[in-house]
């Protein structure tokens, strides 16, 4: 009998997107009923350590043992994709692929790559300093063809104010601060740019952003889809 396709979400980073993330998966689907749903299971891991602390420290081994801990959990449970939503943590997401057995989707890479399928050749980067600092959508873009630029100082200490004193916090984020970020951007010659913090997209649901930004939670949460077989809505 063929395995039945599970998805595992690796969340907690933050809950809220974390939420997010699922009613996502949930409004992307073709379904009519109950049963033409992905089968998912949700690991929440609230405990997990700080990503950006962690990184910018260099005490980065603690958050990989419990990513790692909570994406063998799912294994074991019969998940056959995994999805993590927080961007930050991917910094490891080659690493905790190699102890897997089951695919791990890079929402990275994948959302490096739907920018180059746009066409953008400037992209800005709308990140957490650990994700900046660590380059990783600067490589991935790169390796896409595709100039991937951050903030300048000020709009980039925005970019962290709107993620960790506003979204974390349960707020929803400030539509002045975003303005501002997005002003830097421009002014940079971007093309396209990413929502790269989950914590972003969960501000997308407040306010919406313009065409200019991807949001690489929703390009996680279509492959997610994908890859367990199941259809996308296409309204």
């Amino acid at each position: 009998m063929e395995q039945e396709q599970r998805l595992g979400i690796l969340g907690g980073m933050g809950p809220q997107a974390t939420q997010v993330f699922y009613q996502r998966i949930l409004d992307k689907t073709d379904a009519s009923r109950d049963q033409e749903h992905v089968p998912t299971l949700i690991w929440s891991d609230t405990g997990m350590p700080d990503r950006t602390r962690a990184i910018l420290s260099g005490e980065t081994e603690p958050v990989f043992a419990r990513l790692l801990s909570g994406a063998r959990l799912l294994e074991r449970e019969g998940c056959t994709v995994l999805a993590i939503p927080c961007n930050t943590s991917h910094f490891f997401a080659d690493r905790l692929q190699a102890g897997l057995r089951i695919r791990l989707l890079n929402m990275v890479r994948l959302s490096a790559a739907a920018m180059a399928a746009r066409g953008c050749r400037r992209v800005g980067i709308l990140a957490t300093d650990g994700t900046v600092r660590t380059g990783i959508y600067q490589r991935e873009c790169a390796g896409q063809g595709v100039e991937a630029v951050v903030p300048g100082p000020q709009a980039q200490a925005l970019t962290m104010s709107i993620i960790y004193d506003e979204i974390k916090r349960g707020e929803s984020g400030s539509r002045e601060k975003f303005a501002a970020i997005d002003r830097d951007l421009r002014s940079q010659g971007c093309d396209g740019a990413i929502l790269a913090c989950t914590e972003l997209s969960v501000y997308k649901e407040y306010h919406g952003v313009s065409e200019l930004y991807l949001d690489a939670m929703d390009v996680l949460a279509e492959e997610s889809i994908r890859a367990c077989g199941y259809p996308l809505r296409s309204v």
